[in-house]
């Protein structure tokens, strides 16, 4: 156990036939009981500014700690949001690809139909016009025989007119 500065101030020395000056000496041990008393007293501040400090270190680590552990929790969160990303970015571009495959493939479907039905309709419209060109002829061929001049050449007398009015009437 240290000494105290009471036990300095207390303590008694045996006289000798030569001894030291018992003033000098307790001015001496009244010094060093000074002296000792401050570093004491500097010794217990400074104890009490390092239980501070390592409190202050004690939270100071906890916080890195947490951080620490906040950090990796943040990439870890954030590697999975990647992740989830990739996965939907994925998704996203299989449906797009199946999507864009259906629309290509009904678009050629669609393109097949209508060729076939530029097809039908040429030929109908051939159709159409040989025939239209052959009822053309046909009437042209009307128009060009001999028939009509013999009806125009064709005379009939008022008697006959009569007769021909009353047989309509008749029936």
């Amino acid at each position: 156990m240290p000494l105290t500065p009471l036990d300095i101030h207390n303590k008694e020395f045996s006289k000798g036939f030569r001894g030291y000056d018992e003033d000098e000496v307790n001015e001496f041990l009244d010094q060093v009981i000074k002296d000792y008393e401050i570093v004491i007293r500097e010794k217990k501040e400074l104890e009490e500014r390092l239980n501070d400090l390592n409190e202050r270190i004690g939270h100071f680590t906890t916080i890195e700690e947490t951080l620490n552990k906040s950090i990796v929790v943040a990439q870890e969160a954030a590697e999975e949001v990647r992740r989830n990303a990739q996965k939907e970015a994925k998704l996203i571009i299989k449906e797009a690809e199946k999507n864009a495959d259906r629309i290509v493939n009904e678009s050629l479907s669609k393109a097949r139909k209508i060729a076939l039905e530029i097809e039908e309709l040429k030929k109908q419209s051939k159709v159409f016009r040989t025939r239209f060109k052959m009822l053309i002829e046909a009437q042209l061929d009307l128009l060009n025989n001999d028939d009509w001049d013999h009806l125009l050449e064709y005379e009939l007398d008022a008697t006959e007119l009569k007769s021909a009015q009353e047989e309509d009437s008749l029936a």
